[in-house]
Parts: C-alpha cells; sequence; structure tokens
C-alpha cells in the first residue's frame, strides 16, 4: 500500500497522520472517489476528478485543486506495474472544533492505493429493508458517511450475497451500496434515473454512452419480470447477476454478455474516457 497526504509520500501509511478531530474522521465531512487502475495507469480518471469536485460542492466544500489531486496520483503510482489495482481519493472539511460544526482549518486530502483482485464473473445480490432517501441533502454525493452501506453489506453477507440492493422513499429500484443496476425485460435494457437518488457511476455513464439502454423509475417488483440484470461499478466493470434474493438469473444473459465485451473492448481502448 502507498498513500500521499496534502502533498507528501507517507512513510508509513498506517501510521497515525490524521488530526483526531478531521471533520471526516468525527462526522463524515468528506467525499471520495475509488479509481481502478490497469498496470499503473488510472482509469477514467477525469471523469472521477470531475465527481469529486460535485460531490465536494454538494457538501459545500471547495473542491480541491484538480493539479494536485493529479500530483497526488502521479506519485503514489510512480514505478506501478501492477496488472490490477484501486486508488482512492479521499477529501474532508479538514480539522474542526468537536461537532457537527466546521472549523476553518485546511481540507484534508488523501490520495492511496492498493492492489486488488478481478471480480468474478457473477454474484449474488440481496434486497434490504432499509431505504435511500432521494430527498436527502447527500442524495447522489460520493460522501464518507458509508455506515448505511456497512450495515447494508452485512445484512446481504448473512445472506450469501455480495452486494445490497436498496430501493427509495418511492418504492422504485435505487441502487447498490457501491454499484449501480442495469436490467432487462422484454429485450429492453435498463437503469434507475439520476432523479431516483442513485450516484451518478462513472461506469454507468460509459455503459450507457458504449452499449445504450433506457434510464426510467420502475417500482423495485420490477425486476420479478427481469430476464437478466447486472451490476456496474469501478471495480466490478460489468458482473452479472446470479441470484437476486431467492431468484435465480442466467448469468450472463445475452445482453450482459454483450455488455461485458462491449466493455473490455471499449477500456482497452482508452484509459481516460
Amino acid at each position: 500500500m502507498r498513500a500521499w497526504l496534502n502533498g507528501d509520500l507517507l512513510d508509513d501509511p498506517t501510521g497515525a497522520v490524521l488530526s483526531v478531530t478531521d471533520h471526516g474522521f468525527t462526522v463524515g465531512d468528506g467525499v471520495f472517489e475509488s479509481i481502478k487502475t490497469l498496470h499503473g495507469e488510472p482509469f477514467a480518471l477525469t471523469r472521477h476528478l470531475q465527481r469529486l469536485a460535485r460531490s465536494a460542492n454538494g457538501l459545500g466544500l471547495v473542491a480541491p485543486d484538480d493539479q494536485d489531486v493529479r500530483r497526488g496520483v502521479a506519485e503514489v503510482l510512480a514505478g506501478n506495474n501492477d496488472p490490477l489495482g484501486r486508488l482512492r481519493i479521499t477529501y474532508t472539511a479538514g480539522p474542526a472544533p468537536m461537532g457537527s460544526g466546521r472549523g476553518d482549518g485546511p481540507a484534508t486530502l488523501v490520495v492511496a492505493y492498493s492492489t486488488i483482485n478481478p471480480m468474478p464473473v457473477a454474484t449474488a445480490v440481496a434486497t434490504v429493508p432499509w431505504l435511500r432517501n432521494e430527498h436527502g441533502a447527500t442524495a447522489g454525493l460520493k460522501t464518507t458517511s458509508y455506515a448505511e452501506n456497512v450495515i447494508a453489506l452485512a445484512h446481504a453477507s448473512e445472506r450469501g450475497a455480495s452486494e445490497a440492493i436498496f430501493a427509495n422513499t418511492a418504492g422504485h429500484l435505487c441502487e447498490g451500496t457501491g454499484s449501480n443496476i442495469f436490467y432487462v425485460v422484454d429485450g429492453e435494457l435498463r437503469t434507475p434515473t439520476l432523479a431516483g437518488g442513485c450516484l451518478a457511476g462513472v461506469t454507468r455513464a460509459l455503459v450507457l454512452e458504449w452499449c445504450g439502454g433506457v434510464e426510467i423509475d420502475e417500482p423495485i417488483s420490477v425486476i420479478e419480470q427481469a430476464s437478466e440484470a447486472f451490476l456496474v461499478s469501478t471495480t466490478r466493470d460489468v458482473q452479472a447477476i446470479s441470484r437476486w434474493d431467492d431468484r435465480d438469473l442466467p448469468a450472463p444473459g445475452p445482453i450482459t454478455a454483450e455488455c461485458m465485451q462491449t466493455w473490455a473492448r471499449r477500456e482497452a481502448e482508452h484509459l481516460d474516457p
């Protein structure tokens, strides 16, 4: 693992380096991006940095300087040739008094890297009883406030699934804890709209551009009509869903397989689409 904090590479990334009053640590007042790397090169870095800025602005933070972030990425990845890895860029409001109010301390910017293993071609998912609030202040933002996702993933794991699926307060299919969802009904590829509260996933956007698909909000029960479905995310790419709760699905189905092939081809053409 390698890490960079506010301009400096860390000798010991696991050591104590953050202030105990950092607002990202005390109340989750921060945003982040996870970025896949291929042989030491980040994939879709520009899109991820644009979303990082949007999430920061959505929290009322001044977005980090783009060149500062890119400098941290370059230093962390220098000399790296791992086949597959993950960058995590974390940006917080910085030190603050105890409590919810922000301080006037400088923001904290961290770039960290570790290797990862490829995801399996298919996985199981479980619907959770909690709802995404599409009207909430952080809806659609990639914040460090992830306790809800931790609870949901534990619930899914207890049921033999690797991802938890949320409906929103309208009862519509929304998203996973760290993924977007595509599904096929009557031969049509569909995915929930951003207005329904799901994250504007980078992989989601690229799949829509490269493979097509209809953005639509439908009751979560629509999955009972789906002939196939898949998850998309930075580390999953296009991953078939083999089981949704107690229902088995073809994994991959024909449209999912086509999207997988298109993804692999287009990803290899350009690392910063």
